[in-house]
């Protein structure tokens, strides 16, 4: 299953494949948890059972999702074919490294599937390239409203919808309740804020010795602090700002007394610290859980999961998995309702509880999986993170060729914070960059 970096596919060799994966495409409006069996649903309403006038066959790639949910989904897919004669679904499953390469070279060559999973990073990057299928003239009202509203507009450009979302997780704040308590603090009355909890962090370090948390210094420590990546029209960079300024000479010192740690840390990384006591905190989603189970059993039975403090925005963050309609389908209808019975509030729901994922879709969080705790760090974390998801918002939203704009402005964060960059220039220089890579999409 999907961990909780960044996003899965940071670097995608988009400069050199995108315009093989563009070539020919035009405006032309035509569009881990254990294994356990689920039964998928039917299909939502508005969805034919007429039989279709021509066999159609849709080619439908995920993202390591074989063989653990193979029962899931050949069961959903069963039950679709059924309910819509003359269409077969043949699913196919990548690993995370590999799906990017194989859809832009399978579509240069004419070979397009018709679904594709992908996280919304590359789905954004793909879509203001104008090289996903636009699904607005395709959804109906009911099913545009069924998803959270900020995570179904984290890939909606000049109102054009490039994706569904689909199985997605909001982060939250993890504690190791005997170093807390060791510093003097009551885990029963959490930080709420960012503020705070740099506060916890500072006493925790100064008492035991172990660091508040670990991060990965990328893109989203911008908006959690309230400062735009782009301006309204996602036309140039916003965020040279003297905020900007503040927030990361902020960091910096902080990194310098210990408090947070002075190193861009991948999730792997993250779990390290977590599992060996160095730090407090592990700010994630709850897959988080599975990993410091197996590493660290006795961090694991001595950790609780609480609501992760907000910053300055007052937002909470989303980490999405979609799904996508290439432009070069050949099935663009029927790939769009094949895609809507995927993320329909009753397949999602099933999903996630096989998955142990949040759903992206309102009516899917009114069930008591997302609701009720039995008392275990799992159940605590998923109901705090299901409450977020009304809040929630991917932290790219409508940011055009969002993976290389991720990627500029984590290369300036590490010459800040890791290398001694001086902070004004380093901003000046990032903004120059992001404004080159949107001028370029404009091109």
């Amino acid at each position: 299953m999907r961990t909780n970096k960044p996003f899965f596919i940071l670097s995608l060799l988009v400069v050199m494949a995108l315009s093989m994966l563009l070539a020919g495409c035009g405006e032309n409006g035509n569009p881990a948890a254990p294994a356990n069996t689920a039964n998928a649903t039917d299909a939502p309403a508005g969805q034919t059972d007429s039989p279709q006038a021509e066999p159609v066959t849709l080619e439908f790639w995920t993202i390591a999702l074989q063989p653990t949910f193979n029962d899931y989904f050949n069961d959903l897919i069963a039950k679709y074919e059924e309910s819509h004669p003359g269409v077969t679904v043949k699913w196919k499953d990548y690993p995370y490294d590999a799906i990017s390469q194989r859809l832009l070279t399978s579509t240069a060559s004419g070979k397009s599937p018709d679904v594709v999973n992908l996280n919304t990073e590359f789905a954004s990057q793909l879509g203001s390239k104008g090289a996903l299928l636009n699904l607005t003239e395709y959804l109906t009202e009911e099913e545009k409203n069924s998803y959270f509203e900020g995570i179904y507009n984290s890939t909606v450009f000049d109102g054009k919808a490039y994706s569904l979302p689909w199985y997605t997780g909001t982060e939250v704040l993890f504690m190791n309740k005997k170093l807390v308590e060791k510093a003097g603090l009551d885990p029963a009355n959490p930080p709420k804020t960012r503020e705070e909890l740099v506060e916890w962090a500072r006493q925790i370090h100064g008492k035991t010795g172990a660091a508040g948390y670990a991060q990965q210094l990328v893109s989203k420590l911008f908006p959690i602090d309230g400062i735009s990546i782009l301006n309204e029209d996602k036309t140039a960079a916003a965020f040279n700002t003297p905020e900007a300024e503040a927030m990361i000479s902020q960091m910096r010192d902080l990194m310098k007394e210990g408090v947070v740690l002075k190193e861009d840390a991948d999730f792997k990384k993250q779990i390290q610290y977590f599992s060996g006591q160095q730090v407090a905190f592990q700010l994630s989603g709850p897959t988080f859980i599975n990993f410091i189970k197996t590493s660290a059993p006795d961090v694991y039975a001595n950790t609780i999961a609480v609501q992760l403090p907000t910053g300055k925005a007052n937002l909470r963050l989303s980490n999405s998995m979609d799904l996508v309609v290439p432009q070069k389908s050949k099935n663009p209808e029927q790939a769009v309702e094949f895609a809507a019975f995927v993320t329909n509030a009753d397949n999602q729901t099933a999903f996630s509880k096989v998955a142990n994922t949040l759903p992206s879709s309102k009516a899917s969080i009114q069930d008591p999986f997302f609701t009720e705790s039995d008392g275990t760090l799992e159940a605590e974390a998923k109901v705090v993170s299901s409450q977020s998801l009304d809040k929630a918002t991917d932290y790219m939203v409508g940011v055009p060729s969002a993976a290389d704009i991720n990627s500029a402005i984590a290369r300036g964060f590490q010459e800040i914070l890791l290398n001694g960059a001086d902070i004004t220039q380093t901003l000046d220089a990032m903004e120059k960059e992001v404004n080159r890579i949107i001028g370029q999409g404009m091109e």
